[in-house]
């Protein structure tokens, strides 16, 4: 996986200029001659000490259109910023994996408008979603338990940015924030809860039902009414043959709750899709809002 670009900030100095508001050229704030212009930094050494943080700080501001991670947004203010300190912003691409199932996990990841599908398999079968992960939560539990691999493939189901953490850096964290603790102890229930809930809904509820859920699961991580999808993905995903999930979709455009077209899938009817899904999205919904809000 790569890397995000050079952020404009850092471009900026790169190309002789400053970035920030209220400043010029870069010899007009110390570099290297001249004062600095922004109150935070001093002159002369303070500013050669102050510089690296300040553009450390830069190269971790996500894109300004992504929405905050709901986990991190949730830590008091310096439990949050010490977290943020250890965090680099990452772009996931689509299709990509994380990590594999028994592999030792590297990083976590808060997504902000990206999300990430749990899959597991079993013998040779094709993977199955037991999960899905986007802004509200992380990728990689298994570290706040001090297991060291995940029972899961973690595969990007929507393209976009997130935080990225060395898994290292964020056990570190785990020990000295009691409230980072706490909130991730708390998320880590409501994951359980969830996969829970998924084992029930893929014995017990139809397709269709089943169906409708997934798509309100992802038009809620993907921050939009509109996204891309295919019938093998959605089989794939659900456990299910690719007639069971064209017979399904068809019924929802049917009923003008969504339209659906080589691959672009748009909600048209957010409370009809709602009203079709099976009892787990909502239930789901309450799980996550009592225990994280």
């Amino acid at each position: 996986m790569s890397d995000s670009p050079i952020p404009p900030a850092i471009a900026g100095l790169q190309q002789g200029g400053n970035p920030w508001s209220g400043c010029g050229p870069a010899g007009e704030v110390g570099l290297p001659n001249g004062p600095p212009r922004w109150g935070c930094v001093r002159q002369g050494t303070e500013l050669r000490r102050g510089l690296r943080k300040t553009l450390a700080i830069a190269c971790r501001k996500p894109p300004l259109t992504a929405p905050p991670n709901h986990l991190i947004d949730r830590l008091p203010r310096r439990a949050r910023s010490d977290l943020l300190a250890v965090c680099e912003p990452v772009q996931l691409v689509l299709s990509e994996v994380l990590s594999e199932a028994q592999a030792p996990t590297r990083h976590v990841y808060f997504p902000t408008d990206s999300f990430v599908s749990l899959v597991s398999r079993v013998d040779e079968h094709p993977g199955l979603e037991v999960g899905m992960v986007g802004s509200e939560g992380m990728v990689g539990v298994q570290v706040l338990m001090g297991v060291a691999a995940s029972p899961m493939r973690a595969l990007v189901q929507g393209a976009g940015s997130s935080w990225r953490v060395d898994a290292t850096a964020f056990k570190g964290e785990l020990e000295r924030s009691a409230a980072l603790r706490t909130l991730m102890s708390q998320y880590l229930y409501v994951v359980m809860a969830q996969m829970v809930s998924s084992a029930g809904c893929l014995r017990f509820h139809q397709i269709g039902p089943r169906l409708a859920r997934w798509l309100l699961m992802s038009q809620d991580r993907a921050h939009d009414e509109h996204f891309r999808v295919t019938h093998e993905f959605l089989a794939y995903m659900l456990g299910v043959r690719r007639v069971g999930v064209t017979e399904a979709a068809g019924e929802l455009q049917r009923q003008g709750l969504i339209t659906y077209h080589r691959g672009e899938l748009t909600v048209l009817d957010r409370g009809g899709l709602e009203a079709a899904a099976c009892s787990c999205y909502a239930a789901n919904r309450s799980v996550y809002g009592v225990h994280v809000g």
